[in-house]
């Protein structure tokens, strides 16, 4: 090949396009405020054996793409050897042309690698032991991969029990990048799964309360938001298929709660009661603690019971869900500005055809105290693609400001995902760069350019105060 697949101009298709990136966005640092790394690995400046376990173990975007090609489970999740897997990957990887992960895998490959040749069943094997070669050294340690793409601050997602050791051993560390977490409260919430009891109980020793009551479970859940927020903490994370608000009496939540601990079944209508009651509740607390909530809705989970009872949740079987955003998510927002205890609130979402809907809601409630202070979250999850992003970016400029927006986040388990920033950079500049070349926007660079490095870096910086 003459020219590089991945190359300087990549998904750049004009002069305009490529001036604001390399300009005004390539270089900016990166705030990475939600992702699902491993504190711990980030701690111990883990080094990885091997590519396969850095880049493909627990990475369910590729495991999909694969059983899709018909590869079996042994190749993915299962006992085959690491360099196999790989091998079995690199045999998919031209098959995903116009899927993300087409993208994705060459940007980190070049990125990371400095590896510009394509994978494919032929180069994979030399791939494999180049990439293994270098993943498997210091230089490549977690800590470095993280200064590689000039990582400023990182935000991992812990549920409410952790005792959050490794993020004490990373603020008492030289690390230079900011290492935080974001509180995950699902499992409080959900009072129909299975094993809640056994997770409330957990809670109050973690905690030190014991939880027989609803006030019991409020107060624990504080005594934690208290001790995360201690801990630098200043996010929370809800990952819900919908925000429930349904009207209820304090004596009926009582109620319900007791009437869970004493596992009695409970009706729907009693399940969303206390989901409604418990959410507001958190919401407030956010509010007096001065925490940035989050809200990622949409996703229809488990979706498969025969591959979710063998490999348990977050393994590949989840999609998009068509549940009603709108009315819900108005009142619930509406009932804590109501009291002036809504805090900066990001809404993420998984379905395309609500876009428009949450583009609009946010212009609601962004009441002129904070600069973007309800935002319209990056496309995410199925949507961190090409399309999804334009799409998102499109609606937020239609219906709000795009100048306000807080940008790209990996929301990834992978220490080699990070050039999705660069991706939705490139995407950004492009969309702005076409507009300019067709006359839509103003040639005015250098206020343009601004609005770029606001996106890419200055507005999450300025929103999360970091």
């Amino acid at each position: 090949m003459s020219k590089n697949f991945i190359n300087d101009n990549f998904l750049l298709e004009n002069k305009y396009a490529e001036e604001l990136y390399h300009n005004y966005s390539k270089n900016q640092p990166i705030i990475d405020y939600h992702n699902h790394l491993s504190p711990q690995l980030i701690a111990e400046d883990a080094i990885f054996d091997n590519i396969t376990k850095v880049w493909i173990n627990g990475d369910h975007y590729k495991w999909r793409a694969m059983r899709t090609l018909g590869i079996n489970e042994k190749f993915i999740t299962g006992n085959a050897s690491e360099k196999d897997k790989f091998l079995q990957w690199g045999k998919t990887v031209p098959y995903t042309m116009r899927n993300p992960l087409y993208h994705w895998t060459h940007l980190e490959l070049t990125r990371y690698f400095g590896i510009n040749e394509l994978l494919n069943e032929k180069s994979a094997a030399s791939i494999y032991e180049q990439a293994s070669a270098k993943v498997n050294s210091q230089d490549f340690s977690t800590r470095n991969l993280l200064r590689k793409v000039k990582a400023e601050f990182v935000c991992t997602t812990e549920d409410p029990i952790d005792n959050l050791e490794y993020h004490q051993q990373l603020a008492k560390s030289d690390f230079e990048v900011k290492v935080s977490t974001a509180f995950r409260p699902d499992k409080a919430i959900l009072i129909t799964n299975d094993g809640y009891n056994e997770y409330i109980d957990k809670l109050g020793e973690v905690a030190g309360i014991e939880i027989n009551t609803y006030v019991d479970l409020c107060g624990a859940l504080k005594n934690r938001i208290a001790y995360f927020d201690k801990n630098g903490s200043k996010l929370s994370d809800h990952g819900l298929e919908h925000i429930y608000f349904e009207n209820f009496t304090e004596n009926e939540i009582n109620t319900i709660f007791k009437k869970k601990r004493e596992n009695t079944t409970l009706t729907n209508e009693e399940a969303l009661k206390f989901q409604s009651a418990i959410l507001l509740f958190l919401s407030e607390t956010y509010h007096e603690f001065g925490w940035v909530q989050q809200f990622h809705l949409g996703a229809l989970r488990n979706n498969n019971a025969r591959m979710h009872r063998i490999l348990g949740p977050d393994t590949g079987w989840d999609s998009i869900g068509d549940y009603a955003q709108a009315q819900k998510l108005s009142a619930f927002l509406n009932a804590l500005d109501s009291k002036d205890k809504l805090t900066k609130t990001i809404i993420y979402n998984l379905n395309p055809a609500d876009n428009e809907v949450m583009a609009t809601m946010i212009g609601n409630f962004n009441d002129g105290s904070v600069r973007g202070k309800v935002q319209f979250g990056s496309g995410w999850w199925f949507l961190d693609q090409k399309d999804g992003m334009t799409k998102q970016l499109n609606a937020l400029s239609n219906m709000g400001l795009i100048s306000c927006f807080i940008g790209m986040l990996t929301d990834s388990r992978s220490f080699l995902s990070f050039p999705r920033h660069e991706y939705f950079r490139r995407i950004l500049c492009n969309l702005l760069g076409d507009e300019i070349q067709r006359g839509e926007l103003p040639a005015d660079m250098e206020w343009i350019g601004k609005m770029v490095t606001d996106i890419s870096y200055n507005n999450a910086k300025e929103y999360f105060k970091f």
